[in-house]
């Protein structure tokens, strides 16, 4: 198990991008349209690959709410009233990480569907 976890965690005044630094010293700005359409709620991950939702039209989608769960995650609040996400310290991480290729693979998909 991991040892990462944030040592800060702060919205963009626009509310759409979420700063986050991790007890690494790594820093990443994840934007509200990646944390929405990477959801790692059952709506969108489902129960297994397989079921994986294509959420589109999120571009412009803003962050209303952060609220911590336990020591180990976030709950997100969105403007489109999606909440049911749990954004544990290694999804984020992940997220930070690798945004940018998840971001691409979106679009993909988007222009695919």
């Amino acid at each position: 198990m991991s040892n990462i976890k944030p040592t800060e965690i702060r919205l963009a005044k626009d509310k759409k991008t979420l700063h986050v630094t991790f007890n690494s010293g790594e820093e990443f700005s994840i934007s509200a349209q990646l944390l929405r359409v990477e959801s790692p709620s059952a709506e969108v991950q489902g129960h297994n690959p397989s079921q994986k939702v294509l959420v589109k039209n999120k571009e412009n989608v803003e962050v209303m709410k952060i609220d911590p769960v336990g020591n180990y995650a976030v709950r997100i609040t969105f403007d489109d009233m999606h909440d049911t996400g749990i954004y544990s310290w290694p999804v984020l991480e992940r997220l930070g990480r690798e945004g940018q290729a998840l971001m691409a693979a979106y679009h993909e998909a988007v222009e695919a569907s």
